[in-house]
């Protein structure tokens, strides 16, 4: 016998054996069982993810000798024909290649006629969605008006090219991307009826170049079992695939956590020594950033990357969140100027160099080690000995210099210190000004000073009375004393509005 491709010999054949479309299984079982059939179905999806397949098994729902069932007994002339493709009423169409408005016309013509074998006539269009104006607008008068014996079954990869009157009159199922531990765990099943060992690392990455496609997922599969002679091993898949070793990226990671500019370019040097594509390296790296902020925010998303959990969840702990996304986004925009980089490997490097450079305390100082934070400038306040609160300086004028905007900004233009002692600072609002003080106008101003500060600061602000020493006080007394303003004050009984001032930066 002739050899047979995995995505066809392992093509599943009933809903209990299709991996990943739970939604729709659960909705065609419900209807069929319940024989509450429609004359039309729309599969929509990528492609690979089943929707020919759900198309085929329907079918057979649809016309098993044993009556109309979501479990067809697979051994019935009809169930054996249509596994085999060459079931008489059952009609494969690939508008693809038959877009014209004369092939819908004669395919519509025979619909008329009652099946010869099954239950009913089911029509399957795949990527319906290349069918000419014409050819849609002869479909839509059979969809109207079906005969009983009649069944569609469309799949496009591209529903917004079908027209409005044809998706109102069909039953629509939008198929997911399979998300890669569960192609893994199919593959891994495959291969266990198969007999041929495997790797976990090779199956992760083969799910991961699938791109959500089960199809695509067992085709590499194929390849990576003739590629490494019947042994697939993570070393043979990543050769295969041309994927870059996650010890050169977990290296590079580790490097930027300990703002370590010679380990950090030493990985990069390796990868160049091993002709290593360094736009498929920064992708790489993005996604390895992605799943260090998935072990952050959700420690327990990584539980089935059992081989590299352990290095993965020190790298969480190792980088700071807002590094990780500041590294996230230097990654994808250093692949977008790539193009443009004098070569791949100085692209690829500089992008690591904004990562040093950028990161809060970045700097480096000769040899790798890592530069100092320098100690913000105090203002000439705080100098003499005398309350913490005189390390502020001048408040209205610190508030101004603080890099905020909007609402947060007036919290700070409008408030007055109370007192600072290095790590808790109180700030106190009138009454009229309370609507500033709300958590997460708090929580900027918070930031913005913990940003100037360079260090942790413990906020507090109340409602009360104010002395009149805050950044509005003093623009509203400036206003009031100008000469200008009093005359119309005077002359026109004009009336200043408080709450319009806003201090100049």
């Amino acid at each position: 016998m002739s050899y047979q491709v995995l995505a066809r010999k392992w093509r599943p054949r009933t809903f209990e054996t299709l991996v990943g479309q739970e939604h729709v299984v659960k909705a065609l079982s419900n209807a069929l069982e319940q024989k509450r059939l429609h004359h039309a179905y729309l599969f929509s999806g990528t492609r690979g993810v089943g929707k020919t397949t759900l198309a085929r098994i329907l079918a057979k729902c649809l016309n098993c000798e044993t009556g109309i069932t979501s479990r067809p007994c697979g051994k019935c002339s009809a169930c054996v024909e249509i596994d085999a493709g060459r079931f008489i009423d059952l009609i494969e169409v690939d508008a693809a290649t038959n877009t014209k408005v004369d092939e819908m016309r004669q395919l519509l013509e025979n619909a008329v006629y009652t099946p010869t074998r099954g239950r009913f006539k089911v029509y399957v269009i795949d990527e319906v969605h290349m069918l000419s104006t014409s050819a849609f607008n002869a479909m839509l008068k059979t969809l109207e008006e079906p005969p009983e014996h009649v069944k569609f079954i469309l799949a496009t990869t591209d529903p917004q090219k079908i027209p409005v009157t044809v998706l109102s009159r069909c039953l629509q199922f939008n198929l997911k991307q399979m998300p890669a531990p569960a192609i893994a765990g199919h593959l891994r099943r495959i291969l266990g009826e198969e007999k041929i060992p495997a790797e976990d690392e090779a199956l992760r990455l083969l799910a991961e170049s699938a791109h959500g496609s089960m199809r695509d997922a067992l085709s590499l599969l194929d390849q990576a079992i003739a590629f490494s002679a019947g042994n697939v091993t993570g070393q043979a898949a990543r050769t295969m695939l041309g994927a870059i070793d996650d010890a050169f990226l977990y290296a590079i990671l580790e490097g930027l956590a300990r703002r370590d500019a010679k380990a950090v370019l030493s990985a990069a040097e390796d990868m160049r020594a091993r002709s290593v594509a360094f736009d498929a390296a920064l992708q790489d790296l993005g996604a390895l950033l992605h799943r260090v902020a998935l072990a952050q925010a959700a420690p327990d998303s990584i539980g089935a990357e059992a081989s590299s959990r352990d290095r993965l969840l020190g790298l969480a702990k190792a980088l700071a969140p807002e590094d990780v996304q500041l590294y996230y986004q230097i990654a994808i925009h250093g692949r977008q100027d790539l193009p443009f980089a004098p070569d791949e490997y100085a692209g690829f490097t500089m992008a690591l160099l904004r990562m040093l450079a950028f990161a809060p305390g970045g700097g480096q100082e000769p040899g790798g080690a890592p530069a100092k934070r320098p100690e913000p400038a105090k203002p000439a306040a705080a100098r003499p000995a005398g309350t913490a609160a005189a390390s502020l300086g001048d408040w209205p004028a610190f508030a101004n210099s603080l890099n905020l905007g909007g609402i947060a900004k007036q919290l700070a233009q409008s408030s007055e210190l109370k007192s600072f002692d290095g790590e808790s600072l109180e700030l106190c609002v009138p009454p009229a000004a309370k609507h500033l003080a709300e958590k997460s106008f708090q929580d900027k101003l918070r930031a913005a000073l913990q940003e100037h500060l360079g260090k942790p600061v413990r906020l507090t602000v109340q409602i009360g009375e104010v002395s009149g020493n805050t950044s509005r006080d003093r623009a509203a007394a400036a206003i009031g004393q100008d000469a200008f303003v009093r005359d119309l004050v005077e002359n026109f009984d004009a009336t200043i509005v408080e709450s319009s001032i806003k201090p100049a930066q």
